[in-house]
């Protein structure tokens, strides 16, 4: 069957114009990570109607991925992320223009991995910390806008760094920080605690050996809630809540809040609950 990009993306005419699906069809999307969240929001972004992407990761699939990942089946296990990612968005969209970073993102392929995008997502794992806070650096000196979200429980926490407004450094202060000290400014951050009140086994939280528990409600609202952000931001239509205000709903808890840090991570506030975070992890 020949692909026809109209007829592929008709439905989305009404909340977008034939117009504006052309504007998108010509938009370049990086996202790095394929895992999660990151391979959600390449599927979200293909079924948008954007016609390019830069997309990275250097992992395989796994059955531990089974429970939230996009690429995750038994037909993939063992293969890498990025490719099976990749397969599956020309199987949306077979004229893609799609640049693979199969290595993941990194100090030599930085510049390529976001040559002319314009919008990042991050799908990064929270445990890299510092390719993260590198890849937000570049974005803000070359005036490429950002969105981070991160699957909290069966929720979702979301902020936007847009050009001459608060940088993510700005917002998080990573630098001269350990890699412990980096993932919980990140989890601090990003995150009110309403998840806190569901948790049904502390002990699955396991920050040691790099695993937490995620759900699939989870990733999906960070791919609907991001997905949104995006159209807004590549149309340039709608208000975009940027940082140091967020965005953090919780579907089990029935709660939506706006957030807001005002000086970032120098505020006072702040300095407490990562004070808090951290005790609480360390006694872990």
């Amino acid at each position: 069957m020949k692909f026809d990009y109209k007829l592929a993306f008709s439905r989305n005419i009404g909340w977008v114009t034939k117009e504006e699906q052309e504007l998108l069809r010509n938009k370049r999307v990086a996202i790095a990570g394929m895992g999660g969240a990151g391979g959600e929001y390449l599927i979200t972004m293909c079924r948008l109607g954007i016609g390019k992407f830069n997309i990275s990761d250097f992992d395989e699939f796994e059955v531990g991925n089974f429970n939230r990942q996009a690429g995750a089946f038994l037909h993939t296990v063992d293969k890498e992320k990025v490719k099976s990612m990749e397969e599956q968005a020309l199987s949306i969209n077979s004229e893609l223009d799609i640049n693979v970073f199969s290595k993941g993102v990194n100090d030599d392929n930085l510049a390529a991995f976001l040559k002319d995008a314009d919008l990042y997502l991050d799908g990064l794992d929270i445990y890299a910390p510092e390719i993260r806070s590198k890849i937000f650096a570049y974005c803000a000196a070359h005036n490429i806008p950002a969105i981070t979200a991160a699957p909290i429980g069966m929720g979702t926490a979301v902020l936007t760094f847009m050009p001459g407004k608060m940088t993510f450094e700005q917002f998080f202060g990573m630098q001269g920080k350990s890699k412990l000290e980096q993932t919980i400014n990140l989890i601090a951050g990003v995150t009110t605690t309403p998840h806190l009140s569901y948790v049904a086994d502390p002990d699955a939280v396991d920050f040691e050996n790099r695993k937490t528990p995620s759900t699939i409600m989870g990733i999906k609202l960070c791919a609907g809630v991001v997905g949104s952000i995006a159209l807004k931001i590549l149309l340039k239509r709608g208000k975009i809540i940027t940082a140091p205000r967020g965005l953090h709903f919780d579907a089990y808890t029935n709660t939506f809040k706006k957030t807001w840090m005002p000086w970032g991570y120098k505020n006072p506030i702040r300095k407490l609950i990562l004070s808090i975070v951290k005790k609480k992890l360390m006694k872990k």
